[in-house]
């Protein structure tokens, strides 16, 4: 079974597309895994560190106590 990253030929994963990122981490806003995602672990490493820098860039929340309510 193929990444479905693979699939699309993605080469890149853009940090502020929140609503794609939001596919990929649980409902506690922690990054899910490569199982539980079904990515490859290059598109894993590369869906952890958009979420990361989505964090920082302060896009993302880290937890889900810091959303809107």
């Amino acid at each position: 079974m193929q990444c479905q990253l693979c699939q699309d030929n993605m080469n890149h994963i853009d940090y502020k597309n929140t609503k794609f990122l939001r596919d990929f981490v649980t409902s506690q806003f922690k990054i899910g895994t490569s199982r539980r995602n079904a990515l490859c672990a290059k598109h894993q490493r590369m869906i952890a560190n958009a979420v990361k820098l989505a964090r920082h860039m302060a896009l993302m929340p880290y937890t889900r106590n810091q959303t809107v309510k």
